[in-house]
């Protein structure tokens, strides 16, 4: 297991899982997904030291590396799928959505490889992600557009 998956586990499995489930039990989600974000970015920083292996990421790359943002349930969607994107995928994904942003798209699908990753353009923010087995059967709706990489 990487650095990063052990420092994110370590993370999300504290007690701010608790803390989230008290929020979003109360009605408060906006709160909970602030706090399981924070939690979430506190851990990339943390385990994100520099290694000598070029190996693919498990989880998306700390926000200052990143200009996409990423919502809880496209990292749980990662997680429980095993989904990894190695940096160069990520580098692809990142300029598919600015061309996306570029022809005035709202929401995308960009299909990276075996993976398709649902992406809210104007938040910049990734909204969940599947592999081929999720993909089978499956209509997407709610897009304005349709990236390929």
């Amino acid at each position: 297991m990487s650095e990063l998956s052990v420092g994110l586990n370590s993370a999300i499995r504290g007690d701010s899982i608790g803390r989230v489930d008290g929020d979003l039990r109360s009605g408060n989600s906006s709160a909970a997904q602030e706090k399981l974000g924070a939690d979430f970015r506190e851990a990339l920083t943390r385990a994100s030291q520099p290694t000598t292996s070029a190996s693919p990421v498990s989880m998306p790359p700390s926000p200052a590396i990143s200009g996409l943002k990423w919502s809880g349930h496209a990292v749980e969607r990662m997680k429980s799928r095993g989904i990894q994107f190695a940096p160069d995928m990520m580098k692809n994904i990142e300029s598919a959505v600015a061309k996306a942003a570029g022809k005035g798209a709202k929401d995308t699908l960009v299909l990276a490889g075996d993976n398709a990753l649902i992406v809210s353009v104007k938040n910049n923010t990734v909204v969940t992600v599947m592999d081929r087995a999720a993909m089978r059967e499956n209509v997407f709706t709610n897009i304005d557009s349709t990236v390929v990489i």
